[in-house]
């Protein structure tokens, strides 16, 4: 099969989470025999943080703007499927591009289902418009749940599947590296994030001056007043991650504001400190039961009270989450699911089309 994928970003991780995602799903999809081109828009922030030129599993091209775009054009209409991404710049004449070229199956894959949905009721959405949605065969959704009724009745998908970020276990798996912190942070700031960061693990900090914390991710405001057990980490590179969840005993989840209304929206750091056995503990929404089981596969916590209580749990407690997750994780939830589950879907749909 001949996959093109139009996506915000895969050369570089820097300020997003959507480049580790595509990397686990598409390094899986390509162990499956499939040929894929990645078409990635030139931006200069990305250009000085590229942790990934050159990957081995797919062919990745650089472009700059719509007319950069349509260079591509005999790769679009030659393609057996054509995946467009969440966040693409100009992303809805993107859109419209591949559906008046491409011949094979076409998907959108929203890795920000919640956020483009509250945008696209403001009106305000720049990656995609209502007007585009139904010109899609399928629609791949980060987020589950009633969403999916949700973007078909609401917003002319014509079939939403949820489709869940993963993790590559060949990457991230327990490292065996020391524990250095008490309670780890991995993530790019967000002003809807801040209070909960500041509520279940700052406040933490200060309360509990003995214990050691980090917070990992760019674009934090310099007037962030960091408790001094807190070390702060501007940037960390995939190849990283493993190692840094390996150090943590424990790893707080916080989830954006549009993501806790919908439910079913777990962030693909759940699944990547399950997998290098780094218990989890996490903000409250909806739909985390059909993910990871609370109390038994991770921890929810409401208050810095929780989580100061959870740090004094006994050690054998913490074990005890750490490997019914990781076994959960790697039973249900790596790239080797999700390519399986794409390839289905994308063959599933090819199958509808020649029957009419």
């Amino acid at each position: 099969m001949r996959l093109v994928v139009l996506g915000l970003s895969l050369s570089s991780s820097w300020g997003n989470g959507h480049a580790t995602t595509y990397r686990a799903l598409l390094a899986a999809f390509a162990a499956r025999g499939h040929d894929i081109l990645f078409l990635e828009r030139d931006m200069p922030w990305y250009a000085q943080h590229r942790d990934l030129p050159d990957p081995g599993f797919c062919r990745l091209a650089l472009y700059d703007g719509l007319d950069g775009v349509e260079a591509f054009t005999p790769d679009v209409a030659g393609a057996d499927a054509v995946l467009v991404g969440s966040y693409v710049p100009d992303g809805i004449e993107v859109a419209r591009f591949v559906q008046a070229t491409a011949r094979g199956v076409i998907l959108y894959y929203d890795i920000d289902t919640p956020v483009t949905l509250a945008a696209l009721e403001r009106n305000d959405c720049a990656y995609l418009s209502r007007a585009v949605i139904p010109g899609f065969d399928l629609l791949l959704s980060f987020t589950a749940g009633p969403t999916l009724n949700r973007l078909e009745a609401e917003f002319g998908a014509r079939n939403a599947q949820g489709f869940y970020c993963s993790v590559d276990p060949a990457r991230y798996h327990p490292t065996g590296a020391a524990r250095r912190w008490d309670l780890g942070y991995l993530g790019t700031y967000s002003d809807d994030r801040q209070p909960t960061l500041d509520r279940l693990l700052i406040e933490v900090a200060r309360r509990a001056p003995d214990r050691r914390f980090v917070v990992a991710g760019p674009q934090y405001p310099a007037g962030i007043n960091w408790p001094d057990n807190v070390e702060r980490i501007e940037h960390l590179p995939p190849d990283t991650h493993a190692d840094f969840y390996s150090a943590c005993g424990w790893t707080l989840n916080v989830t954006r504001a549009d993501m806790i209304r919908a439910g079913w929206s777990p962030s693909v750091r759940l699944f990547e400190a399950g997998a290098c056995g780094c218990p989890v503990v996490s903000d409250r929404w909806e739909g985390i039961e059909d993910v990871l089981h609370p109390g038994s596969e991770i921890i929810l916590a409401d208050d810095t009270d929780a989580v100061l209580a959870l740090l004094e749990a006994p050690t054998h407690r913490r074990d005890a989450i750490a490997r019914a997750a990781r076994t959960r994780i790697l039973a249900s939830h790596t790239s080797s699911h999700r390519a399986n589950l794409l390839e289905t879907l994308i063959l599933m749909q090819r199958n509808r089309d020649l029957m009419r």
